[in-house]
């Protein structure tokens, strides 16, 4: 979190995931996210076999929905 808006303009597209960082991590790395994503994940991302945002979202929903019965 950011205490003032300078801050986050400033930073904002500094921590990116992409293609290239995704290529120095282990193979055993999942990443998560809640997604919806504004700009903290590339999108050339989601390709990767490690890229397990979608199933999340997915299992959670399953999840609302038994929770709901």
């Amino acid at each position: 979190r950011f205490f003032n808006e300078e801050d986050y303009l400033r930073l904002r597209d500094t921590y990116i995931l992409t293609p290239e960082k995704m290529a120095l991590a282990s193979d055993k790395l999942r990443v998560l996210h809640p997604l919806p994503r504004v700009n903290e994940i590339s999108v050339a991302v989601d390709g990767d076999p490690r890229a397990c945002y979608f199933k999340q979202v997915l299992y959670g929903k399953y999840m609302r929905m038994a929770l709901i019965l």
